[in-house]
């Protein structure tokens, strides 16, 4: 619509062209003006459309490409555009109605997505809430108890907006006179605002219970009779109508959200005969004993504690160092590599994985998941350059662009949703990143309703806004976090208590104290471990699992190779990583007249990451590769060694020469014979994260 309007009149594509570039980086070229003119001459060209396509791959916004239309004054074009940006923003966090106590502060929050550049306005009634222009609405509730108040939130790009629904505030004294004292909510504050109250009830009466509480975000209930929890009764009000003898027993509810977990006070229940009986029936001695032994009239003593276990356990552990547009980091190689053999010792199938882009980064997500089921403890463990905006973590890929936004980035809550769809047993994410403010992206992505599976824990390797660092020590060097980490990670420790362990150790370090502090957000209910042993399933779906853990992990097989010549070659193979294998050479058998022979690998797929300077190397330590210690032990003298990255950019199978090269006794040329090879898809490659 748009190329129809500026293609034919006068304040047309040249004028935005000339306008656009008052902004030096969106100057367009005389040779990309005429390349824009000439497209007249296509059946269905477009100078618009051409002209729009150089300004998007200079990421022009809408919000600038409007202000160019009206700085035109072409309003027509505007109103096309700004009736497309309105069809574009879509509230995803709607602000939610609270009961909060006198004299404390209570949080609104409205997140929407769509153009760059939203502007938020908040309302009571119909005033503006002056400079009430954040997506977060935090006030002290000052209000007169009884009096609520009505709030909304405006969102805004140019001249279109779109409106949150209305939320309800309410203030109210407290009934416990501690119950507000000294407490300041936060984003993830909580706190029972009225507890359950024990009652005497007869058989037929209605039993209800209730229970409040404020938080943001806004709390869950779950409530329990003899410490058991009760189907169905995930309500701040529980109501049972015509109750029996069967509902007497001790009752208590649990609040939790994403980040906090209270109990209420438990508060007995007695349930009596209806008023119409008799209360007293005379009985022989014996008849007493008889009802007194009835398991009903038995106080319900807890069932004794067993412990938790897994049907799997699985970790997906990424790495990224090498990044094209940013610092590289020395630190993810010896941090995954750690994490790997600690985790193999505690049965956790590991997938292991350096330098991905956001396309792999994506698909090795979506392979991770596919390892996943109902019980499956499922850990994902990643280092690299990272932020925080809005609540939301987002990884960094080695593709990211100097200023990135979520667009190029993987989004952690977005992970952790398609993880629970999995019916997990246990979520576990260890961000060993940077959380610092993105400030590039005001963007907040839609990521969905989490679910309530009491089974999240979150452990930063630094608190929110903060950087997290690494130890430099030679060649391989671990970060702060994993440095702590890897000294309690094989205890027999509920993951929380363990994770409290680490952050104490780390606070013992004099040089990150007041920089870096480990930052523990957890909503689990049972004490689940790292350590809990594996009971897996149904023997068709352990065996799925299985398989496509192990297709990640199958190494070609060593081979040997016979030269016309007569020389006998072995090819051997050694994984460093899941996408890392190491392929080393070594002459096993040579005729007495040849003098000297060498075995070399030419013709490496261009697509993988190798340096040819580091190819056919006579000792491990030449590769580049710190960690050559823990894979060369065991192989043969005399061999030449060549390490190839990214084998999950392999598109078909690893196909490669060995060149052998050897001269005869009494010659001083040398001869060379060639023999191709083809060892399939290695490890990572199987699963094509392409």
């Amino acid at each position: 619509r748009l190329c129809q309007l500026l293609d034919t009149t006068i304040r047309g594509w040249r004028r935005l062209a000339e306008v656009a570039g008052w902004e030096k980086r969106f100057k367009c070229s005389d040779e990309e003006l005429e390349m824009c003119s000439l497209k007249v001459l296509e059946p269905h060209g477009s100078p618009t459309a051409c002209l729009l396509q150089l300004l998007a791959e200079r990421d022009c916004t809408l919000r600038y490409l409007l202000g160019c239309l009206e700085r035109m004054g072409h309003a027509q074009a505007c109103r096309v555009l700004t009736s497309a940006v309105q069809d574009m923003i879509h509230i995803t966090v709607q602000p939610e109605s609270q009961v909060v106590p006198e004299g404390t502060r209570v949080s609104l929050t409205c997140c929407a997505t769509g153009p760059p550049g939203l502007t938020y306005q908040w309302f009571c009634g119909k005033r503006e809430v002056p400079g009430a222009t954040a997506p977060q609405l935090v006030m002290d509730a000052a209000a007169l108890p009884g009096q609520p108040e009505w709030y909304i939130c405006r969102v805004s790009c140019g001249a279109a907006f779109a409106f949150s629904r209305w939320a309800q505030v309410r203030v109210e004294r407290s009934s416990s006179p501690s119950s507000a004292s000294g407490y300041c909510p936060t984003m993830a504050g909580l706190q029972i605002l009225q507890q359950p109250r024990p009652c005497r009830l007869a058989e037929g009466d209605t039993l209800a219970l209730e229970c409040r509480a404020i938080g943001n975000p806004p709390p869950q209930y779950q409530w329990f009779r003899n410490r058991r929890p009760l189907e169905g009764a995930q309500g701040p009000r529980l109501q049972v109508e015509l109750v029996t003898t069967a509902e007497r027993g001790s009752y208590s509810c649990r609040v939790f959200n994403l980040f906090h977990e209270l109990w209420s006070r438990e508060v007995d229940v007695e349930i009596g005969e209806s008023p119409g009986e008799s209360s007293i029936t005379p009985c022989p001695a014996w008849h007493v004993l008889a009802l007194l032994c009835l398991p009903e009239h038995l106080p319900c003593a807890p069932a004794a504690p067993s412990r938790p276990a897994a049907t799997d356990k699985v970790a997906l552990l990424i790495g990224n160092m090498r990044y094209l547009h940013h610092k590289p980091l020395r630190a993810p190689m010896g941090d995954v590599h750690a994490l790997s053999a600690l985790l193999r010792q505690l049965d956790f199938k590991v997938v292991s994985l350096l330098d991905l882009c956001k396309a792999e980064m994506q698909m090795a997500v979506n392979e991770f998941l596919l390892l996943l089921g109902q019980g499956v403890y499922g850990l994902l463990y990643y280092a690299g350059h990272g932020y925080e905006n809005f609540g939301n973590s987002f990884m960094v890929p080695i593709d990211a662009p100097s200023t990135y936004t979520s667009a190029h980035c993987l989004c952690v809550q977005r992970v952790l949703r398609s993880m629970q769809q999995r019916r997990t047993g246990l979520n576990i994410f260890l961000l060993d990143m940077c959380r610092k403010r993105n400030l590039n992206d005001d963007i907040i992505p839609q990521v969905g309703a989490l679910e309530v599976t009491a089974n999240i824990v979150f452990g930063y390797a630094t608190c929110a806004d903060a950087e997290a660092y690494e130890l430099s020590q030679g060649e391989l060097c671990n970060g702060i976090f994993v440095t702590f980490l890897k000294r309690w990670l094989l205890q027999d420790e509920k993951i929380t208590v363990l994770l409290d362990k680490v952050a104490e150790d780390m606070g013992t370090l004099e040089i990150t104290r007041g920089r870096q502090a480990l930052e523990l957000r957890s909503n689990l209910s049972e004490r689940r471990a790292l350590t809990d042993p594996i009971r897996p399933p149904a023997q068709d779906e352990s065996s799925a699992r299985n398989l496509q853990w192990a297709k990640a992990h199958v190494l070609p097989e060593s081979r040997h190779l016979r030269f016309d010549c007569g020389v006998t070659v072995q090819l051997g193979f050694a994984a460093e990583f899941s996408n890392i294998m190491i392929i080393y050479t070594h002459v096993v058998a040579a005729p007495q007249d040849i003098a000297k022979c060498e075995a070399k690998l030419t013709d490496i797929p261009e697509e993988l990451d190798v340096d040819l300077k580091c190819t056919n190397k006579e000792s491990p330590e030449e590769v580049g590769s710190p960690l050559a210690p823990t894979w060369s032990l065991g192989h043969p003298s005399c061999c030449l060694y060549s390490r190839l990255c990214g084998l999950q950019k392999l598109r078909q199978e690893l196909v490669f020469t060995v060149c052998l090269q050897y001269h005869y006794r009494g010659m001083d040329e040398f001869v060379e014979e060639r023999r191709t090879v083809s060892v399939g898809k290695p490890l990572i490659a199987k699963l094509n994260l392409r």
